[in-house]
């Protein structure tokens, strides 16, 4: 198995996207006029990502005004193109600070994110998980972390709300069969393939994050969450194998996914090229995704009766 470091790999990321931020500044020819995070979220914010990526991204700056609005708006198009042409394909759902939805003042995103809860649809509880994965690149910290602790605050007030991200997580792709084989895609183009980012990576972390929403905890990566989690004695020993099984899980990805060329390639792996030990562990990591996914379900359960 090759040798991987998923801390150097997020460097690396994080390095080529803050250029692009200060060139992005550099072209507006004016400095941002204001304080403002700029934050990343999806695999990025959770220091997960691939040797490929796409782009997910936001802005919040200091205040509601005209001026303001009208700088980060013009620098969120700047970050989204420049993105781009360096190699970060747009973002299919358009979750990147070019979109007005992503781009807002602090006071409009608490509004913003009220909403989201109240609303309660399927695609606001969606946001609401992407944007609780945040991480800030360039800027203050702490607008992301007051946020998120807003979420807390509702969910405390509010334990339903834990019901409706349940049900937003709920579906997980099937990929173990009656006879314990592994189960690929049966046509297209990745026919025989397994696509891990459903199947292995989202059962983890979909469960942690809402874990984490739960708790409180502001961290937007799955393994720091997980730590976070295991000092707490409801959850010590519970979670335990799971750090375990996502800590193999990043290091199976990258040494079986080193020649992919694009984005949506490195989500799958070509089970017949598989040796019998990878596709032992991988059958257990998907084993216990799902059994992480149940001990999730019944612990909202209980704090939601």
């Amino acid at each position: 198995m090759n040798k991987f470091n998923q801390g150097q790999l997020n460097n690396f990321h994080d390095e080529v996207m803050k250029a692009t931020f200060h060139y992005a500044v550099k072209r507006l020819g004016e400095k941002p006029p204001s304080r403002f995070a700029w934050f990343i979220t999806g695999s990025g914010g959770r220091e997960e990502q691939g040797y490929i990526s796409d782009q997910d991204h936001g802005i919040i700056y200091e205040e509601k005004e005209a001026t303001l609005q009208r700088y980060y708006q013009q620098l969120g198009k700047e970050l989204s193109d420049g993105l781009n042409i360096v190699g970060y394909p747009y973002c299919d759902g358009n979750i990147m600070s070019s979109n007005p939805l992503w781009c807002q003042s602090q006071h409009e995103w608490y509004e913003q994110l009220e909403s989201w809860l109240d609303e309660k649809s399927w695609a606001t509880m969606r946001h609401l998980q992407i944007f609780f994965d945040a991480r800030v690149l360039v800027g203050e910290n702490e607008y992301i972390n007051d946020l998120k602790r807003s979420v807390h605050k509702a969910v405390q007030k509010t334990p339903y709300y834990l019901k409706r991200l349940l049900d937003n997580i709920q579906h997980i792709k099937s990929s173990i069969g009656p006879l314990g084989q592994i189960l690929t895609e049966n046509h297209g183009s990745h026919k025989g393939e397994i696509n891990i980012k459903y199947a292995a990576f989202l059962p983890f972390v979909n469960g942690i994050r809402l874990l984490s929403i739960k708790e409180g905890i502001v961290e937007s990566s799955t393994l720091l969450r997980l730590e976070r989690l295991m000092r707490k004695d409801l959850y010590k020993h519970a979670l335990l194998p799971y750090h375990n099984d996502f800590q193999q899980l990043l290091i199976l990805r990258h040494s079986l996914l080193t020649h992919v060329s694009t984005y949506e390639g490195g989500h799958y792996l070509n089970v017949r090229k598989l040796s019998k030990e990878e596709k032992s562990k991988i059958k257990v990591i998907l084993k216990n995704g799902r059994r992480l996914h149940q001990y999730v379900e019944d612990v909202i359960e209980q704090e939601v009766k």
